[in-house]
């Protein structure tokens, strides 16, 4: 092959493997906007909810002149309206998150940051949330790309649980391997094992067509194996049929800030 055969072989690859970038920050915005999607109808009843906390503490204020009626209105205002701010921020938070700046987060906060945003769409579905924080381990993540992550697999879990169930996430340090890990486990219908080996593969999905929210691509594992391994991570599963499942998602540990660490 000649020299400028070569070089327009090169650059053709690299046009391709724009392209190809391209093509998965396209996937992984579609992704999260289908998240957001799912979560609308639940985020916006709790709004209504705050909203109607602050009118009714608002007009108990103005009706009662008394001192300690006014300041439990004030308080019972301010708690909804911080409630309301957690919510705004961490939409905000997850939509804006661009790029690939990874920081020394805490995996504990990362996960919370995550349940402000589900908390009211699982009750509305009958899920009971069970979190159990063993330790507070610490990764170098990209915080929206791990949230991203860990809505698609707990949206799963959810439409696994059709009739209601229990969710379970538990962070723990596993010191003997170097990792901090993060466990999502529901009680829903399982996964086939013919189907296991498969749930990674991109466009292979265990969902009906006509589902709706993430169902039916077969694209949100398939990034979630993508974003993990990015992260020198690994992402495994653990699922037996009418026994529910578990996704462990595993980070080399790193220090905690020394910021922090006082």
């Amino acid at each position: 092959m000649l020299p400028g055969e070569i070089e327009t072989l090169r650059s053709e690859n690299a046009d391709l493997r724009e392209k190809l970038d391209s093509m998965q920050a396209q996937l992984m915005q579609a992704q999260k906007l289908g998240s957001i999607g799912v979560l609308a109808s639940s985020i916006t009843h709790e709004f209504n909810n705050i909203l109607m906390t602050v009118i009714n503490y608002s007009k108990m204020g103005l009706r009662h002149r008394d001192n300690d009626t006014r300041e439990k209105a004030f308080n019972k205002i301010l708690d909804a309206g911080q409630r309301a701010a957690k919510i705004t921020t961490g939409m905000l938070s997850y939509a804006r998150a661009k790029g690939d700046r990874r920081d020394p987060l805490s995996l504990v906060q990362v996960v919370q940051d995550v349940l402000v945003l589900v908390e009211k769409d699982l009750q509305k579905h009958r899920i009971t949330l069970d979190t159990r924080f063993q330790d507070d381990p610490y990764a170098e993540v990209n915080s929206g790309q791990v949230q991203q992550v860990l809505l698609n697999l707990i949206i799963n879990a959810r439409q696994a649980m059709a009739k209601g169930g229990t969710l379970t996430i538990i962070v723990r340090t596993n010191a003997q391997d170097g990792m901090g890990e993060v466990a999502v486990r529901d009680t829903g219908t399982g996964i086939p094992a013919a189907k296991l080996p498969h749930i990674f593969d991109p466009f292979f999905s265990t969902k009906k067509a006509d589902e709706q929210g993430q169902g039916g691509t077969g694209l949100g594992l398939a990034l979630c194996k993508d974003i993990i391994e990015a992260h020198k991570g690994r992402i495994r599963v653990e699922s037996a049929e009418g026994q529910g499942t578990c996704f462990t998602l595993r980070f080399p540990l790193v220090e905690k800030p020394a910021l922090l660490a006082g």
